[in-house]
């Protein structure tokens, strides 16, 4: 039975239907369209959008009909009409708070606000941008002041100083490429090799000993600190290996074996690695009542490099022969062979962070950082630098290396690894950069040139704090001599 009330509105909707202009060969009744009331009510419903309106279903149109009620008027100074709030939870208020300070800034007014401001159709009205913090990490630029919303700014790079913070006058401190004059011990000690004598330094008090004289005929080519304890050894341009002990200012003994002078050294527990002029490196077991206990033959010029792996299992040693060796514990004769570089091969440094990984640099002609995978045997990488690279130094802190630099720009370079980003270059010295050293807490480098200064460079974070400063007196500014 039809609904008396839906008839009306079936009669009232529903106009007399038309005849149909169709072909003689057609009738009207073949179409059935007035023998089909309920499909001209469901045309007269789309029409029709006021018919019988389901307030449970949602009629879609080929508009878009923006909605008021979710426009923000007051961005452009225009008033909006009241709507009811009756009904709402409470808590819908705060959110809407949070959601219009996260879209459109904490100092967008509220609906309620712009009610009582005078309505304005200037649209395009100048408006100050909303500020909103550089750093933040949500995709609507949160501001600090946004209440009930907390971010994490992005980290800001890391900020090297540009300038030392102490420089030390080195008088007669040699300008000669294939010398190691500088050491920093584990004791804070900082040894100079200055003419023919050695100088002591002490980084945390700033006292300055003097450790030997090798007499006018000898001169000092190398210096470096044991692994532990306060032993030193150092090269002469005699060829001798002399140890001495800072803490009682004592020698301990005197190595011979080389015929020209020593100008590389390195450590290795009680086993100690020494590289002349005369093309050899000798191993030397302090311990042994020997000179030297094995000879390491290979290079064709003088070796001016030497470095042991941390795990003290690869010897390191670069030449003038413009090549990169590397030996095991037990080997006479070198294991890898690198020939890459087209010049003298003096820096040379191994990753604290990866077990094999190796850097090295070139001279003049060369100007290259290159890094080796000893493990697999292959070449890594390089890196143009533009000028001599003199001296290479990993940070044991973060994976970031620090290399000195001579011919032309004599310029101090941190990198990042393996990106190889600079993230400082820092300049003063006037003359090659040939010396470098880094402190026991990892944090401060010094470098030492032919101006006859050494400078002090805060270029690594600590382990445990960005900001921290090196224990070795960092507000100590000023100028001083250590001799």
């Amino acid at each position: 039975m039809d609904d008396p009330t839906l008839s009306n509105q079936r009669n009232q909707s529903v106009p007399s239907t038309p005849s149909l202009n169709v072909p003689t060969t057609m009738s009207d009744s073949s179409f059935h369209l007035e023998n089909l009331p309920y499909r001209t009510m469901h045309i007269n419903r789309m029409i029709n959008s006021s018919y019988n309106r389901s307030p449970s279903r949602t009629i879609y149109s080929d508009r878009f009909i923006p909605s008021r009620s979710g426009s923000n008027f007051a961005l452009f100074d225009i008033s909006n009409s009241p709507t009811s709030t009756e009904g709402k939870e409470d808590g819908s208020g705060t959110y809407n708070s949070l959601l219009r300070a996260a879209l459109l800034g904490p100092d967008t007014p509220d609906k309620k606000d712009s009610l009582d401001a005078p309505a304005c159709r200037n649209i395009f009205r100048y408006k100050t941008e909303t500020k909103r913090s550089l750093h933040s990490l949500s995709p609507f630029g949160l501001d600090d002041s946004v209440p009930g919303i907390s971010h994490s700014p992005i980290k800001a790079p890391r900020k090297v100083p540009r300038s030392p913070y102490k420089v030390l006058d080195a008088p007669a401190l040699q300008d000669d490429f294939y010398l190691n004059l500088v050491d920093w011990s584990s004791n804070n000690v900082l040894a100079v090799g200055l003419g023919n004598c050695v100088y002591l330094w002490n980084a945390c008090s700033s006292k300055v000993t003097k450790l030997c004289d090798l007499g006018i005929d000898d001169s000092v080519c190398s210096v470096s600190w044991a692994q532990r304890g306060t032993h030193l050894a150092v090269g002469t341009s005699d060829g001798e290996v002399e140890i001495w002990d800072a803490s009682r200012c004592q020698r301990v003994r005197t190595m011979e074996g080389h015929r020209l002078r020593v100008g590389a050294l390195a450590w290795s527990s009680s086993l100690l690695s020494s590289g002349s002029r005369d093309k050899s490196i000798l191993q030397r077991d302090i311990r042994a009542p020997d000179d030297f206990a094995s000879k390491l033959s290979g290079h064709k010029s003088e070796v001016c490099g030497l470095k042991w792996s941390y795990d003290n299992r690869e010897l390191a040693s670069g030449g003038n022969d413009n090549k990169l060796f590397v030996w095991n514990q037990h080997s006479t004769q070198p294991v890898l062979k690198y020939c890459e570089h087209n010049a003298a091969v003096k820096a040379i440094a191994w990753s604290p962070h990866l077990h094999g990984l190796l850097a090295s640099g070139g001279g003049t002609a060369d100007r290259c950082i290159r890094f080796w995978n000893t493990t697999t045997s292959t070449h890594l990488s390089c890196m143009d630098t533009g000028s001599q690279v003199c001296n290479l130094v990993w940070s044991k802190n973060v994976n970031e290396l620090v290399s000195t630099h001579g011919y032309s720009q004599n310029q101090i370079i941190v990198w990042r690894y393996p990106t190889m980003s600079k993230l400082a270059t820092l300049t003063g010295h006037t003359y090659r950069v040939l010396y470098l050293a880094i402190s026991p807490d990892g944090q401060t480098i010094v470098t030492g040139a032919g101006d006859e200064t050494l400078r002090f460079w805060n270029v690594f974070p600590s382990p445990k704090s960005q900001n921290t400063d090196s224990e070795i007196g960092a507000s100590s500014f000023g100028r001083t001599t250590i001799r």
